[in-house]
């Protein structure tokens, strides 16, 4: 239990100043964005010859260079991109839209 004479009321003075970040600095996806966007020369794998790009279109291209090899992490974070991830949500419905009707069935005990 607390001893009464150690516990002192709430106030600000006693408590260090905990604000979250510093006022201007720059959250991660702007940051992120930042670095993304900066254009690099590399090599195209397609034409074979030095081109600028972003570094977000080098990325993508080492995505689809995976698949390309069979990776299916890759594979499947392409189609999610392209066509949308699949919904893992199924609702079952009965007659009318209502509730599904069940119906359990158990098996006759011997009386032997």
């Amino acid at each position: 239990m607390a001893n009464i004479d150690n516990l002192t009321p709430f106030t600000t003075e006693n408590q260090p100043a905990n604000r979250g970040r510093k006022k201007g600095s720059l959250n991660r996806s702007t940051v992120l964005k930042k670095w993304l966007s900066v254009r690099t020369t590399v090599k195209n794998p397609v034409t074979k010859k030095d081109e600028k790009m972003t570094v977000e279109d080098t990325v993508i291209l080492a995505l689809i260079n995976e698949a390309r090899k069979g990776n299916v992490q890759a594979i499947k974070e392409v189609q999610d991109t392209i066509y949308g991830k699949i919904a893992d949500k199924q609702e079952l419905t009965g007659a009318n839209g209502g509730p599904v009707e069940t119906r359990i069935i158990l098996p006759k005990l011997d009386d032997n």
